[in-house]
């Protein structure tokens, strides 16, 4: 089982990224994004399910994420707080809690100045 994420760079805040996360070795039921900051705990951003039926967002970012079937991220009007590393996982059940995530990617820095 693999999962690896990519798309991180550095943008202007205001700006868009797109993350991709590519998942392969078995199927999950759901696959989650996640990010942690320098001295902050790790956070939820969002998540869907396998057939799409279900999407999930952290309070943070309603509004200006995007998760789709592809398990892309899409980050519009980024903000400095978004800055973190970024980290796709994926879940055997439907879910938002990190620690029902069972496999998870390497991360990839978002860095968003300002």
């Amino acid at each position: 089982v693999q999962l690896q994420a990519s798309g991180g760079g550095l943008v202007q805040a205001g700006g868009s990224l797109r993350l991709s996360c590519t998942a392969s070795g078995r199927t999950f039921r759901m696959v989650g994004w996640f990010r942690q900051a320098p001295g902050k705990e790790r956070e939820f951003v969002a998540a869907i399910g396998r057939f799409g039926d279900v999407t999930y967002y952290g309070d943070s970012v309603k509004g200006r994420f995007t998760i789709s079937r592809d398990n892309a991220l899409q980050m519009n009007s980024l903000k400095p707080e978004d800055t973190a590393v970024y980290y796709c996982a994926a879940a055997s059940r439907i879910t938002t809690r990190d620690r029902d995530y069972n496999y998870w990617g390497k991360g990839t820095q978002v860095t968003v100045s300002s």
